[in-house]
């Protein structure tokens, strides 16, 4: 294993490393596939027993890297992804040796025998799937007195920015694991939230897409009507590269891409002047006064202030479904979630090849669970599970949710002003872009000062708020307006480059240069403790 090019003290600190920077280093042979594979490898056994946010690395991972390394000499790079290890949300099967377990052993030793759709554009693009990310078991829709990021497989993610940081869930390790720089990109799921509220903590750039642009097929669902895959990274620019990878229709598998685009340039959206003549709307009536920190309020106003600036017109909105939202009665949201639940879940269970503990629908899931103590039944419940088994079914209901998200809620706020696009703080964005499949982009905006009051979560376990934890700014279109979406966000993260402004507190200490300085047999070695550990992790 040789390199050339730049000495290896001018090398990026993985810890920010970018698409632009990777792919100079791999195209002028600095570093290698290989040698990026075995620095994150190693920066996940550096701190990962501490975050717990990888639940399993790829046993073949270092020869995948070999291999694309021979291509790339060979001439034959599969594009700007060629190289780069991604991991994936433990929802998202993967047809290799790694388990897909949703974080339960219900699922343990099952078996899809194929790629999901979206994994399986990642390998033809060129990645190397680094491994699975640890998440809130279920996708958090099994317990009402559970916490962010616990599974029974993967134990409790934390996240790095205070001590026992509650991560956000569900998609919780690939909020964490980019955010260290334990991968180039990962990806997460998102039903209401589970994309941009870890992304909205751990100090990232999440996109959640519209329902419909990115496949589901192998993924473990909860909602036809509301799951969607997306890429959680450290810029704008990373997670519309993975996206133009992961986006496109899938007609044998997933019927709700048939409206997706044709084309799309998500890379090309990444304009610094993305916020010139904008129209961006505020619709202030979804932030919870009661709950929302004044510091995030104050930096709302900031963003606000610097996107008019920038000669972006903006201006406060109005929801009129707002009250519907906010009503605790409208059981609708529960009716369809528990629904979809109990009806989408057989259709993955069906799919697999490999089955070892027979399990067909929820009620086996519900009866796996409450018989094995590896799922921790008597201090977590399976409340929304019960619930999901006993719910009648009003299809009136989707159609409520439907015209409360869409046509009462986000098309109405944006008809008002005829504008682009919504900005609000991250903590205020994911349910209403939820009911009828509304794309979302988050981005870095800040951090909460130091003398912020500790604040647990309802378990009394995780630190909910405190000094230190980040929080974000999104970005909320029209279905199908990732574009748009991308342009306004890259504009805005180029102006405040607010993720730069706060290392990690827990952050892994292994270099590309260590790697590089190490003899090739230590590499080798590595390679086969990576073999060995992929079944303990």
């Amino acid at each position: 294993m040789t390199t050339k090019g730049s000495p290896s003290e001018s090398l990026p600190d993985l810890l920010d490393l970018s698409l632009d920077d990777a792919r100079r280093l791999l195209d002028d042979g600095t570093i290698t596939s290989e040698i990026l594979t075995q620095a994150y490898l190693a920066r996940i056994r550096d701190v990962d027993g501490i975050l717990k946010s990888v639940i399993q690395v790829n046993p073949d991972a270092i020869e995948i890297a070999r291999k694309l390394d021979s291509e790339r000499a060979a001439g034959s790079s599969t594009g700007f992804l060629h190289g780069l290890p991604i991991l994936v949300k433990d929802n998202i099967a993967t047809g290799d040796r790694m388990n897909t377990t949703a974080g339960s052993f219900a699922l343990y030793g099952a078996r899809t025998g194929a790629d999901a759709t979206v994994v399986r554009k990642l390998r033809e693009a060129g990645a190397v799937i680094l491994g699975k990310t640890n998440l809130s078991q279920w996708a958090n829709y099994r317990s009402t007195d559970s916490s962010n990021g616990w599974s029974a497989v993967g134990g409790q993610t934390l996240g790095a920015y205070h001590a026992l940081q509650d991560p956000s869930g569900s998609s919780s390790g690939s909020g964490v694991a980019p955010s260290v720089g334990l991968c180039f990109v990962a990806l997460g799921s998102e039903t209401c939230g589970s994309i941009i509220s870890p992304a909205n903590v751990n100090n990232l750039v999440g996109i959640k897409p519209t329902v419909g642009l990115t496949s589901r097929h192998l993924c473990v669902p909860i909602s036809s009507h509301q799951d969607t895959v997306g890429p959680m990274a450290r810029t704008v620019k990373d997670a519309a590269a993975v996206l133009q990878v992961i986006a496109g229709g899938d007609a044998d598998h997933d019927a709700a891409t048939a409206e997706c685009p044709k084309s799309f340039d998500y890379l090309g959206a990444c304009k610094s002047d993305g916020l010139r003549g904008k129209r961006i709307g505020i619709p202030r009536q979804l932030i919870d006064l009661e709950k929302t920190p004044a510091y995030e309020i104050a930096a709302l106003d900031r963003a606000i202030a610097l996107a008019k600036e920038h000669a972006a017109e903006v201006r406060d909105v109005e929801v009129p479904s707002i009250d519907r939202m906010k009503d605790k009665e409208n059981k609708d949201r529960d009716i369809v979630l528990n629904n979809d639940f109990v009806r989408d879940l057989p259709g993955y269970f069906s799919q697999l090849q490999h089955n070892p503990h027979c399990i067909k629908d929820l009620k086996d899931v519900l009866e796996f669970t409450k018989a094995s103590p590896l799922e921790c039944g008597e201090s977590r419940n399976t409340e929304l599970w019960e619930d999901s088994l006993k719910r009648e079914y009003h299809p009136a209901a989707l159609d409520r949710n439907v015209l409360m998200g869409g046509k009462d809620g986000i098309e109405a706020a944006l008809a008002s002003m005829d504008g682009d696009v919504l900005m609000i703080l991250s903590s205020a964005s994911p349910e209403i872009a939820s009911y009828a499949g509304h794309p979302i982009i988050t981005v870095p905006l800040g951090f909460a000062p130091f003398n912020t009051p500790v604040v647990y979560n309802k378990r009394k376990t995780l630190v909910a708020t405190g000094p230190h934890v980040p929080f974000g700014i999104s970005f909320i279109g029209r279905r199908f307006s990732e574009e748009l979406l991308i342009e306004v966000a890259y504009a805005f993260e180029q102006l405040t480059h607010a993720r730069m402004l706060r290392k990690p507190l827990v952050c892994p200490q292994t270099q590309l240069r260590d790697v590089l300085d190490s003899a090739p047999q230590q590499v080798d070695a590595d390679a086969e403790q990576t073999r060995n550990q992929a079944s303990t992790l």
